[in-house]
């Protein structure tokens, strides 16, 4: 299930004996804990990890009655540790067929966690988290294996990393809550700026919204408090040669020189703007809508403001400019990676030239 799908049914009635959480994305693990938290009394919250314990001293505590608490919710954190390891388990919790020859919780396994479920201490709630692996490339064969271990568990919430549409929603929602006034161009450079990482968007709008106050926060104050702030940066750089603002783009240039960014990075970000332009010149779009439209129905994500970008780009450059900008962004790759005096000639160079 969804993690939205598990906060309603928690807002229904009491949670389940056992909950396994699969996933890395950090914000709606927090928003489930605190919503278990909310079910019971603070003292009533016990957290376990099973790097240290094994799944059966766990148990253990799960069927041990409370003096002070009928309601309780027992945390397990590192629940990929209970799986067994070495030879004789077949390939280890981290996939490489090889371990140390013991189990990592000596004392439990599968069959011990079965055996509690078909019969839980009533007003007992144990919420298992599996966040190392993820859902997609060579971490989902490793995260079928924990699925497999904790069979026995039927709720189970994914926890799915957020795609940068919905993260961007989420920023918004989160930005209203907290009386922050975003513009929305600074509202897209700090989602692209922070990999649409929502745990850590959330802390950063608060952090923005104390800087503001009641003004509105646009793209040059994120930089102030935001980390990877120098990110942002090489946003505002491919916004100047889609505008073909020279004169803003070699200021810009200074600043991440100055700031020692790494400027192959900021190239990238220029090919990756410059390649969806021509896709857009060449499939005749005439329109922001339906550069998005075009590049969704594609598998590429794409939203309001990037396909703003990408159509402002698209209108300052024609198609043969846009194709020697192309030729120009390889020539200022391969002078990147060859024995040079400074990057910064190699970028300067590259800048004059697309925009002069």
């Amino acid at each position: 299930m969804t993690p939205g799908q598990f906060l309603a049914q928690i807002k229904r009635g009491a949670p389940p004996a056992a909950i396994l959480l699969l996933g890395p994305e950090a914000y709606e693990r927090r928003r489930i804990k605190a919503a278990l938290r909310a079910t019971v009394l603070e003292t009533a919250v016990t957290q376990h990890d099973l790097a240290d314990l094994s799944l059966a001293e766990v148990l253990d505590d799960a069927r041990a009655l409370s003096l002070f608490a009928e309601e309780r919710v027992i945390w397990v954190t590192n629940a990929e540790a209970a799986l067994p390891k070495g030879k004789s388990a077949g390939a280890g919790v981290d996939g490489d067929g090889e371990g140390d020859g013991e189990p990592a919780a000596a004392g439990g396994g599968a069959a011990v966690l079965g055996a509690y479920l078909k019969d839980p201490t009533p007003g007992v709630t144990l919420v298992f988290e599996a966040i190392r692996f993820d859902f997609e490339g060579d971490d989902k064969r490793k995260q079928e294996r924990v699925r497999k271990f904790y069979a026995g568990i039927r709720d189970v919430v994914e926890l799915q990393k957020y795609s940068v549409q919905d993260a961007r929603a989420e920023t918004e929602s989160l930005a209203r809550k907290a009386g922050c006034k975003l513009a929305p161009d600074a509202l897209d450079l700090l989602v692209e700026a922070l990999g649409a990482d929502i745990a850590r968007i959330a802390v950063e709008i608060e952090k923005l919204a104390l800087y503001a106050g009641d003004r509105v926060i646009g793209v040059d104050d994120i930089p102030a408090l935001v980390p990877d702030a120098r990110a942002t940066t090489i946003f505002a750089l491919v916004n100047a040669l889609g505008r073909r603002d020279r004169l803003r783009a070699l200021g810009v240039l200074d600043t991440l020189t100055r700031e020692g960014e790494y400027l192959p990075l900021a190239l990238a970000f220029l090919s990756t703007q410059f390649r969806m332009a021509l896709v857009a010149r060449e499939a005749g779009l005439k329109s922001s809508q339906q550069v998005q439209t075009h590049f969704q129905r594609m598998g590429v994500p794409m939203w309001g403001s990037r396909a703003d970008q990408v159509y402002q780009t698209v209108t300052k450059f024609s198609k043969p400019q846009l194709e020697r900008a192309m030729s120009l962004i390889y020539q200022a790759d391969k002078g990147l990676r060859d024995a040079r005096p400074d990057d910064r000639i190699v970028m300067e160079q590259f800048i004059t030239r697309l925009v002069g």
